[in-house]
């Protein structure tokens, strides 16, 4: 009887392990779609500026591709934000980028090249206006902002946008009622005060690129209320992409002192052209929503990327590879 109960024991040993295979194999199959290998190649993805959250974001993504997909290459190219993003993706200079709602949507209402094309993988988070100035600065409105010097975002960014009908909603022009400053958000905290007595930011909160310049240096943030979403609001297209807010006082504490300001949000998409190909489309769709947890540790607006919610890609249709995706996992 002693010899009979190692023998029975090693067979019960064999079933299980054999059993942690098999789970191991169907847990495999759940993962990865039809026990394909993943897809591999080289893509170009279009960022934002080195400072901003899309740059950010784009190297923990492709860190979180690399892991996913060993066989696909990632190129990560910084550009002045949403319109140049638009624009490489329609020519074939990049083959996904982030841009935000207005941004696609104003590319479309111009009938831009290939604004047919252009497909969403996601939505992601939320950016945030913040206009910054020096904590005693006389700018306590954007009406204040007439005869200053103001850095209104790179040229073919989605700030130079945002910023730009804003000031207009309080009579400004942009071209002859201040000094339109090009800045973003790389050099424009450092200027703030000796060239420059505001500047627009358009980001997910907290921006580095902000947040650094926080620690050391006094600025603010001017309020931008609801009556100047409404007014926005007003004039169609583009525009409905805005939703009145707040930024949190968690966002930048040392310069908020425990209030929340004021200010209008828009949505950040994930984008493509309709002929990426489907089964990378899938994939990419899949480590954008799986590795939230993991980017989000670091780039706090990513753990808002949130299944329920990135799905809904208007102004873009989904791309078909997205699609499969979000059907994939359909409750």
């Amino acid at each position: 009887m002693s010899r009979t109960l190692p023998r029975i024991g090693g067979r019960r040993a064999v079933q299980a392990a054999a059993a942690a295979v098999v789970a191991l194999g169907l847990l495999l199959w759940w993962l990865l779609p039809l026990g394909e290998e993943p897809p591999r190649g080289t893509i170009t993805f279009s960022t934002g500026t080195r400072a901003g959250v899309y740059h950010e974001y784009g190297e923990l993504l492709r860190d979180r591709l690399a892991k996913d997909m060993p066989g696909l290459k990632v190129r990560l190219e910084p550009s002045a934000g949403s319109q140049e993003n638009l624009e490489r993706l329609a020519s074939g200079k990049a083959d996904v980028t982030i841009a935000a709602a207005d941004a696609v949507e104003t590319y479309k209402i111009q009938e831009l090249p290939a604004a047919d094309r252009l497909r969403g993988v996601a939505r992601l988070y939320d950016d945030y206006v913040q206009l910054v100035v020096p904590v005693d600065s006389d700018v306590h409105s954007l009406a204040d902002l007439r005869g200053k010097r103001v850095a209104i975002g790179l040229p073919n960014s989605g700030v130079r946008l945002i910023a730009t009908r804003l000031l207009r909603t309080v009579g400004i022009d942009p071209d002859k009622d201040i000094t339109p400053r090009s800045d973003g958000i790389d050099t424009g905290p450092e200027r703030l005060g000796e060239e420059l007595d505001a500047f627009f930011w358009s980001g997910g909160l907290p921006t580095d690129g902000l947040k650094q310049v926080a620690e050391t240096s006094a600025f603010r943030f001017v309020p931008i209320g609801e009556e100047r979403v409404a007014e926005l609001h007003d004039q169609g297209g583009a525009t409905r992409y805005y939703r009145a807010t707040s930024m949190p006082e968690s966002a930048y504490p040392t310069v908020q002192n425990g209030s929340a300001v004021p200010t209008m949000a828009v949505s950040n998409l994930l984008v493509t052209r309709d002929d990426l190909d489907p089964r990378l489309a899938e994939w990419l769709t899949r480590t954008v929503l799986e590795s939230r947890d993991g980017i989000g540790a670091h780039v706090h607006s990513a753990q808002l990327v949130d299944l329920r919610t990135a799905i809904y890609t208007d102004p873009l249709q989904l791309h078909e590879g997205a699609r499969s995706y979000y059907r994939s996992v359909k409750p």
